[in-house]
């Protein structure tokens, strides 16, 4: 009586906890493939999956319409350059800032005065309140202007102009007067940093002209962007409008796009392991049916049922995911089948 009852206790026990292992193992292949879904959802709004890769590697096959993730200082390989003034500067992007000193107004509550100032666009004084004795030149005679760099790389990759235009920072650019062509050194002097057309230049007239220059740094960046040959550019698809990321210093993924989960880690590691607690509860189940203790009759019982489960997960959103969930199904069906006719 004792015995049969001992045994009974010991049925119950490996059924119950058969059952949790089985229940354990198909949990765990359930959440991995919900998080990578949710993470894959995620990263779709901007473009993709993102590729970490060395700035010192080159493009490889298969990464070709990827996101991919780079982190280095870029290179100049052909700096761009003013050609009106003859300025080149070892940048991604320079800048040439054009300034006229001009009349403007200036409202405070119901006052009205007028002040000259160093304004970067022509300002027409027929719309002040006081147009008499504030006239201001019509146009500038040079205009501002960007000029990009026909190459830039990081590592072996080159950068498209729209992630040139994204890089951050500026600093000034000294011009060189020795540079300049004759006209326009007979033109301009250098006073600050600026070329000025002003006979004494911290005393300047109406219609005075300064050029000055900005250029982009060169520092270390984190880029994201969609790899095409061996060109970054922009995922002209992504939900969010942009697709592509710039940022100063070597920047976190999750950082850069906060709206991202934290995707599954070790994810190899937990399927294989998610099948093996499914087939160990199936080990358990068997024993307690007093059933030959089956290793491999067990594994493919495990390999069915998780398999079954991230299959159906995958439909619609990863077709090979699906397919080789689909054929580790398959499997554990022959293995059952193969166990079951050995008996």
């Amino acid at each position: 009586m004792d015995f049969r009852k001992d045994t009974s206790m010991r049925a119950l026990v490996l059924n119950m906890v058969g059952a949790l292992l089985v229940l354990a193992g198909v949990g765990l292949m359930a959440t991995t493939a919900r998080g990578l879904l949710n993470y894959r959802a995620a990263a779709s709004r901007h473009g993709g999956e993102v590729i970490n890769l060395d700035s010192d590697m080159r493009p490889q096959a298969g990464q070709h319409g990827h996101m991919v993730r780079l982190v280095g200082t870029p290179t100049v390989v052909e700096a761009p350059r003013d050609p009106e003034f003859n300025l080149r500067a070892n940048t991604p992007v320079l800048l040439r800032h054009v300034e006229m000193f001009q009349w403007r107004e200036v409202r405070i509550g119901n006052g009205v005065h007028y002040e000259m100032d160093w304004v970067d666009r022509p300002l027409d004084a027929s719309h002040f309140k006081e147009p008499a004795g504030h006239a201001n030149p019509a146009s500038f005679p040079i205009s501002g202007k960007q000029f990009d760099a026909s190459l830039v790389q990081m590592g072996g990759f080159k950068l498209d102009p729209v992630l040139l235009h994204a890089l951050p920072g500026s600093q000034p650019v000294t011009p060189d007067m020795k540079s300049l062509p004759e006209n326009l050194a007979a033109s301009f002097t250098l006073y600050q940093n600026h070329l000025v057309t002003s006979a004494h230049p911290d005393d300047p007239r109406l219609g005075d002209v300064r050029v000055s220059w900005d250029e982009v740094p060169l520092q270390q960046l984190t880029i994201v962007g969609r790899l095409d040959g061996d060109r970054i550019l922009a995922a002209a698809d992504a939900a969010d409008g942009k697709g592509y990321d710039v940022q100063l210093g070597d920047v976190p993924l999750l950082d850069m796009f906060p709206d991202l989960p934290v995707p599954p880690e070790l994810v190899l590691i937990r399927q294989i392991f998610a099948v093996l607690l499914a087939a160990l509860g199936a080990f358990l189940l068997l024993c307690a049916q007093r059933r030959q203790r089956d290793v491999l009759l067990a594994l493919g019982l495990g390999g069915l049922a998780v398999g079954i489960v991230a299959c159906v997960m995958w439909i619609g959103a990863d077709s090979p995911a699906m397919y080789g969930w689909l054929a580790v199904a398959l499997i554990g069906i022959g293995l059952i089948v193969w166990r079951l006719r050995r008996r």
